[in-house]
């Protein structure tokens, strides 16, 4: 398995976010807590025990508790590295979350997987918690994440050093998400993306935020270089250069990738057998039928 991101990193920067605590920061976890909530509502059955997998805020939890859908919801958080509220909580690692099979109904990963090594192998995970027919449903940082800043500091980077390293960590798209569910046994598998623009004065601004989320950079192969002020300097000048509206103010994309699966169970629908269908797709779009040949 190839590491790319340093779990102690990923921690501690989770840690360090929430001892100087910005209420503003946390945006992006409400934002997907609103969404796994409302996806959850509307859906027609009611999930007796579920988990919410590094929560951090306790939000998500919460969230779905209003929905009247789940009986008793636990949180599994990071050491250290969470805000604590009603529900019970324990801690496990990011990568093992020590949750015991076919032992609950629903899970819910509000922003988390996105920094795991083993993707695959933590779905699998999730998998294999759910009772059959239990449900899955996460939000992931996807493809086009902060793809105005990746692109700024490695022009600065390269401009001033005459080379460049990770700075912004690599992001899933669509597609990439759907697979890994597939390949971690979920059935029904339902996947996507909703993007949000986020405004900031500056570059130092958006950096801060990024700070207090606990989202700086947790690579494993990060440069160890310090990095100057002339550098940050050049970085802002290239965002707002390219990135900026009529009235100054920079542009940050963040996409989430809304993804849900579920445990295998008999009573799932099943895709037809090929050459089963009683009626031809042609009639019944009204359509000409042509035949192609190699």
């Amino acid at each position: 398995m190839d590491i790319i991101f340093d779990q102690a990193l990923v921690s501690g920067n989770r840690r360090r976010a929430l001892q100087a605590f910005d209420p503003k920061a946390t945006f992006l976890l409400d934002i997907a807590a609103e969404e796994l909530a409302s996806r959850l509502a509307i859906i027609e059955r009611r999930f007796d025990s579920a988990v919410s997998l590094f929560d951090v805020t306790g939000e998500t939890a919460t969230a779905a508790l209003a929905t009247g859908k789940v009986g008793d919801i636990q949180r599994v958080e990071l050491a250290g590295a969470y805000r604590g509220n009603a529900l019970a909580t324990r801690e496990a690692a990011l990568e093992a979350p020590e949750l015991s099979p076919a032992s609950i109904n629903l899970v819910l990963s509000p922003l988390s997987l996105h920094l795991t090594n083993d993707t695959p192998g933590v779905l699998v995970q999730i998998r294999r918690a759910l009772k059959p027919d239990g449900l899955l449903l996460a939000a992931i940082p996807g493809a086009g994440t902060l793809q105005e800043l990746r692109e700024v500091l490695l022009a600065a980077e390269s401009e001033i050093h005459g080379g460049v390293s990770p700075r912004v960590i690599p992001f899933a798209d669509v597609r990439d998400i759907g697979a890994l569910l597939q390949r971690a046994g979920f059935a029904l598998p339902v996947v996507d993306a909703e993007t949000y623009t986020v405004r900031y004065d500056s570059l130092f601004d958006l950096m801060r935020d990024l700070r207090a989320m606990g989202m700086t950079n947790p690579l494993a192969a990060r440069s160890r270089r310090p990095l100057t002020r002339r550098f940050f300097l050049r970085a802002a000048e290239l965002y707002a250069e390219r990135y900026s509206d009529a009235d100054g103010r920079i542009r940050a994309t963040f996409s989430i990738v809304y993804a849900s699966g579920w445990a295998p169970h008999e009573s799932q629908q099943k895709p037809l057998k090929p050459g089963s269908a009683k009626a031809r797709l042609a009639d019944a779009l009204k359509a000409t039928e042509v035949k192609l040949e190699k």
